[in-house]
């Protein structure tokens, strides 16, 4: 990955920083919340997420909050309504 070289009103440039290094969670003003025992593992909301902050782990799918930017995407495509939108 290359280093962040330049600096705009948004995102200040940070010395010895990689871009990726940013973390852009704190963007959000919803967060997404998963109901375990109603997750299916179909892996509808890991496919559909745009920023890749969805993981598998061993009976369901989670959310990387530091990184996830609170679009909703997830909670509209899970079929089962196991993923919430809750306010901050």
């Amino acid at each position: 990955m290359s280093e962040f070289k330049y600096q705009t009103p948004h995102m200040p440039l940070v010395p010895g920083k990689p871009l990726y290094a940013l973390k852009v969670g704190d963007w959000k003003f919803q967060k997404p919340v998963v109901d375990s025992s109603k997750c299916s593992k179909c892996g509808l909301c890991w496919l559909h997420c745009p920023t890749q902050t969805i993981n598998e782990v061993d009976t369901h799918y989670d959310v990387d909050l530091d990184w996830c930017k609170g679009c909703g995407i997830c909670a509209d495509e899970c079929p089962v309504g196991a993923i919430a939108m809750v306010a901050l």
